[in-house]
Order: C-alpha cells, then structure tokens, then sequence
C-alpha cells in the first residue's frame, strides 16, 4: 500500500513537473516566417468572398442538432489523440504514445496563427447574425479573432505529420484533417474564409517543423512508437468513427463558382 501510495504521488509530481516545465517548442529554434505576409488577407467586408461567408453561416445553421452537427461540436476538442485515432486506426493517448505525446507538446507553444489574429482582428461570424453555434459564446470565444482558424491549423499541420508518421494510413488521416477543418464553420464559430487560412498556416507550421533538427530525432522515436503499438493499440469503435467515416455531410460548402446542392 505504501509502495502503491509512493508511486502514485511520484507520478502525480512528475506531471507538475511536466506542466510547470512545458518542452521546448520547435518553432522557438527556427527562422521565423512572417505568417501575415504568407496569407491573403481576410476577405474585405462587402466583397464577394465576404459576403459568401456571411451566406454560408446563414445557411449551415439548419445542421443544428443533426448528425454533422453532433460531429462539428466533438471536433471543439483539440486533442490531437482523440480527433484522430478512427484515422490512425489506433485508441492512444499520453501514457501510451509519450513519444506522440511530446510531439504534440512541442509543436506548439510559438504562436504564428495568434499573431495573424491579433493584427486584423476580424469579427466571428455569428456575432454578426443570428443563429446556434456548436461550443458556448464565450468572452474568450467572441475576443478571439476569426481570421485565421486555429483549430484548422492545428488540425491541417498535426494530419500532415501524422500521415508522414503513418504513410499507409494517410488517405484517412489527410482526409480527417480537412474534416476537422469544416467543422468550424459547420459549427459557426468560423468563417469558411478563416478555415480555408487555417490549413494554410498549418502547412506553414510543418514546412517550419522540418528546420528543427529535434523535430526530426523525435519524428523518428514517434514512428518507431507507433510502429510497436500498432498490433497491440486498441481499434477505435464503430459508433465513434461511424460519423468521420460517412462525414455525415448533408450540406457540402459550394466550391467558388459552382452552385450550391
């Protein structure tokens, strides 16, 4: 009992540790890459691409409740383990990826897509009509600038170093990535302009990613992780990825030019 006692309170200590003491981010030994000079800026109000993504807001409301919507509103999550693991084909999480696990930690922690936001400032859809969105309208959530998305940033850029990391498992995991994307505008909190961004600033991110000699020691101790679990890793169930797999879809945004279905 007291070695049990000892051994929970070592492990209780190590993750303080841990989160007092966050690993060094990647991106904080790199040439910096000015992300405000990469991206177009966000569409201008009353231009043809701002007014398509006030139409687009107006319109997916009716999702509320739905199946996408259910799928929108899991996707306010940005745990990496767990909006992934239907496309890895793998159940993990920190204690059984750590290699994985710091990975993710380190690919954060210098704020690119922040940086962007705080610059043009640009108002979230639904502050500007009515109408549900998927997650609580706090006031964290309505300072916080839709343009652009930081979840499709985060959710494009961990799919590109998941599929180099899991080759064979690519396709689903590319494809998730972009789902994840849409969720934020499906869920309102977005506009589609600022997803589209997003996934802009996440293969920026990686681009950068492959300048850090310790980004590539770790994607090589992460491979080799995965590789050992991937026999033994339990298999996500099938009312979990169910949806990812159908994307549950019953409105696709209209690509520029072509009519909406």
């Amino acid at each position: 009992m007291k070695r049990a006692a000892f051994l929970a309170g070592a492990v209780v200590a190590l993750a303080g540790a841990r989160a007092a003491n966050p690993p060094r981010p990647y991106l904080a030994d790199v040439p910096k890459a000015e992300l405000i000079r990469i991206l177009p800026p966000p569409p201008a109000r009353g231009s043809a691409e701002d007014v398509a993504d006030r139409r687009i807001f107006r319109e997916t409301r009716t999702l509320a409740g739905g199946a996408r919507w259910r799928l929108a509103t899991r996707d306010v999550t940005d745990d990496r383990f767990t909006t992934f693991a239907c496309a890895m084909g793998m159940t993990l999480d920190r204690q059984t990826a750590p290699a994985l696990a710091r990975m993710f930690d380190r690919m954060g922690g210098v704020d690119l897509v922040g940086s962007v936001k705080s610059a043009y400032q640009r108002r979230r859809p639904y502050l500007d009509a009515p109408g549900p969105i998927c997650e609580p309208r706090t006031a964290h959530l309505a300072a916080n600038g839709d343009f652009p998305s930081g979840h499709a940033a985060t959710g494009w850029s961990t799919a590109l170093v998941l599929a180099e990391l899991i080759p064979e498992r690519a396709t689903a995991i590319l494809r998730r990535g972009r789902i994840y994307g849409e969720s934020r505008f499906l869920c309102g909190s977005h506009s589609r302009s600022a997803v589209e961004a997003g996934y802009m600033s996440g293969a920026t991110m990686v681009a950068l990613l492959h300048a850090s000699p310790d980004f590539g020691t770790d994607m090589l101790a992460a491979r080799r992780e995965l590789e050992s679990l991937r026999s033994r890793a339990q298999a996500p169930g099938a009312a979990r990825c169910g949806p990812e797999e159908g994307e549950a879809l019953p409105w696709t945004a209209p690509r520029r030019g072509n009519k909406h279905r």
